[in-house]
């Protein structure tokens, strides 16, 4: 989605001979007068939260549409998109199972927040957790048996209530309790089923990415810093973790291997970067950015190819 297209780069040369060789010319030209003064932004539109498919291929994502968060796929150049929900509510936070049959994703289809899943066309849509609680964040186990969510965090927002990470049985839908105590968001299990990352807040308000033994077990912080850091994300070779901090100011994407050390931001970019999901081949990072221009709020995913681990 972030590549350039061949006629935006003859467009850029072209205005570069231009500037270069008639530089003389455009001073001499007589310039038309300005009758409105400068253009503002109108329209923006809202996508995010990108989860790929195993093969890399495809991608499953939200945009608004009428006031209504739905799920789309497409390529993952942003090609060949599909709608593949269209009922009057929001489905939220997709994730793409490991072995590409089914996307888990929250369902308000009843005024709550219910983690479903459903065949990648759409179809076949079934609840996973029960619904006298409000899930969200669901992801998937390595064996794509199970999934992992957490209890929401802003029940009264902005004040922020304790949360708990669960793992529900995709078979037997029975439901276990994996860490409790506090606020604890984002649950994302390691590609060998050892460890889970999520975000925890601490300290009256500081976010932290912590690590946990798969059972919830062990739990201590990776990240140590006064920023807001969250949404953690392991690499598929388990070797690092991405996730966004806004301690160089904007919130932005960082990687640091799964220890907590060698922190590094991946890309700097206007505006809010949240949310990052690894393609297969941990080559390249997805991510939404939320920015504001003339008032106007979009939303859009970007992707940013990673250099090779040192």
């Amino acid at each position: 989605m972030t590549s350039t297209s061949p006629r935006l780069h003859r467009s850029v040369a072209l205005f570069a001979c231009l500037a270069a060789g008639g530089l003389a010319a455009t001073r001499a030209a007589a310039q038309p007068p300005t009758l409105f003064g400068q253009a503002r932004q109108v329209t923006a539109s809202i996508t995010a939260d990108p989860s790929l498919s195993p093969d890399g291929r495809r991608m499953v994502f939200l945009t608004v549409v009428a006031g209504m968060q739905q799920l789309f796929t497409s390529d993952v150049d942003g090609r060949n998109v599909r709608q593949i929900t269209q009922e009057p509510f929001d489905h939220e936070d997709p994730a793409w199972s490991h072995d590409g049959r089914k996307i888990a994703f929250v369902s308000d289809a009843n005024g709550g927040q219910v983690i479903a899943m459903m065949n990648p066309d759409g179809t076949g849509v079934e609840a996973l957790s029960p619904a006298t609680v409000h899930a969200i964040h669901p992801s998937w186990t390595p064996d794509s048996a199970s999934v992992l969510y957490c209890t929401t965090d802003d029940l009264d927002p902005p004040r922020k209530n304790e949360s708990d990470i669960y793992r529900v049985d995709v078979a037997t839908r029975a439901v276990t309790r994996l860490i409790t105590g506090g606020i604890n968001t984002y649950p994302a299990m390691s590609p060998d089923g050892r460890r889970i990352a999520f975000r925890k807040i601490i300290d009256g308000g500081n976010s932290e990415v912590f690590v946990a033994d798969a059972d919830g077990s062990n739990p201590h912080n990776l990240t140590h810093d006064p920023a807001f850091d969250g949404w953690p994300a392991w690499s598929p070779d388990g070797s690092r973790i991405a996730f966004a901090s806004n301690r160089g100011g904007n919130q932005q994407i960082y990687v640091m291997d799964a220890d907590g050390s060698h922190v590094t931001r991946v890309v700097h970019k206007e505006g809010r970067a949240t949310a990052p999901t690894w393609s297969p081949d941990g080559k390249a990072l997805y991510f939404p950015i939320c920015a504001k221009a003339d008032g106007v709020v979009g939303c859009e995913i970007f992707s940013a190819q990673l250099e090779a681990k040192r």
